[in-house]
């Protein structure tokens, strides 16, 4: 319908808010959403958010929850009557969430996730105001949580602040941070386990796994350090294994001719990150262009960090595709966790910064394109 906001739904958790979440929902609007768990598993609902305009019996705007397998239903919730507790333990593997508005003036809207009763310690998806259990100055140091992230934390409303090398100030939204720091995969959630720790005076930003962290500066504060499954290499202080590149090779290069006819050719082997002067490029009117990278024997592969050439040109890649062979000949596609198709990973937005992707399952293999 036409009062969907933003929705990710997988059979073992997902996300879902009313349109414009966390801005003010529009007029006349409804939509409806069916979730269902695999047969004889319950559902976890945990409410993050429910903010539609009082009124009597919820009648000009309303959440309505409903298990269509018992016919009991939850709600109508508004304003003047919210949820009694911000966890709902259902007995069905189905159930039907409904939304509407007439006319009205204010309201967030709501924002809700689920998961099922396997993940018992499900964090709702928050907003960014809403601030962590220990997230407070009398907390003591090195506290540990653990929490099960819904599939589609990623697009939620809510800053994170930090990068996976230092750590996240701990005011950060929680799974929108560990889909940052690339310990869980957006399409599918997980848990993650965290700990808090003496803060630090300067968090930088990062672009990683299509997120955009915010530089933060404070002379005290809690830092949060993830730990999931996989914790990925290149992006994660738990591990800073970054694998070498035996041999690149690429479709095909550029070879620049100077305004005084000077060569110089942007070769494979420019592509190496850290390389001083012009990088990598294809040809001009390359189409499907490809770099490959040999890493000499089969490799557990957790992730990839790219940058642009800022050498003259203001060159960078906007969104490639990565592929895989363990004999240079057969190549597989990453399709990541939903196993669907090929995933579009998000590159640069410039030629100087570097970006972060994790491959979550990790790639085995020798040769990556």
């Amino acid at each position: 319908g036409n009062g969907c906001g933003h929705t990710l739904l997988t059979p073992h958790s997902g996300t879902l808010s009313s349109k414009n979440y966390p801005g003010t929902y529009p007029n006349h609007t409804m939509c409806c959403w069916r979730l269902q768990a695999p047969p004889g598993i319950s559902l976890l609902l945990a409410f993050g958010d429910v903010d539609l305009e009082p009124s009597e019996h919820c009648a000009l705007s309303s959440l309505l929850l409903t298990d269509p397998q018992t016919g009991t239903a939850y709600g109508p919730y508004c304003r003047n009557a919210v949820p009694s507790a911000p966890l709902l333990v259902t007995n069905s593997s189905t159930v039907t969430v409904l939304f509407n508005s007439t006319s009205h003036r204010s309201g967030r809207g709501f924002l809700l996730s689920y998961a099922t009763l396997q993940h018992p310690g499900m964090g709702a998806a928050s907003p960014g105001t809403q601030r962590h259990p220990w997230d407070s100055s009398d907390s003591p140091l090195a506290m540990c949580f653990s929490v099960f992230c819904p599939a589609g934390c990623k697009d939620i409303h809510g800053d994170i602040w930090g990068n996976p090398s230092q750590g996240y100030r701990d005011t950060s939204v929680l799974c929108k941070a560990a889909v940052h720091a690339g310990v869980i995969a957006d399409e599918l959630g997980g848990q993650v386990t965290l700990s808090r720790e003496k803060g630090i005076t300067l968090y930088e930003s990062a672009f990683a796994n299509g997120l955009l962290s915010k530089r933060w500066v404070r002379m005290a504060g809690g830092l949060m350090a993830f730990s999931g499954f996989p914790v990925c290499c290149l992006l994660s202080p738990a591990c800073d294994d970054v694998l070498e590149v035996v041999t690149f090779n690429a479709s095909s290069w550029w070879q620049e001719v100077g305004v005084l006819g000077q060569d110089r050719a942007w070769v494979a082997e420019r592509a190496a990150l850290g390389t001083t002067g012009h990088s990598w490029a294809a040809k001009p009117d390359a189409e499907a262009a490809w770099l490959e990278l040999d890493l000499g024997t089969r490799r557990n592969v957790t992730g990839i960090i790219t940058k642009g050439s800022s050498e003259q040109h203001d060159y960078y890649v906007t969104s490639f595709h990565v592929s895989s062979s363990r004999d240079g000949k057969n190549w597989r596609p990453y399709r990541g966790s939903s196993g669907q198709e090929k995933k579009v990973f998000e590159g640069n937005a410039d030629s100087q910064g570097e970006v972060s992707n994790a491959f979550i399952p990790p790639i085995v293999a020798r040769y990556i394109r």
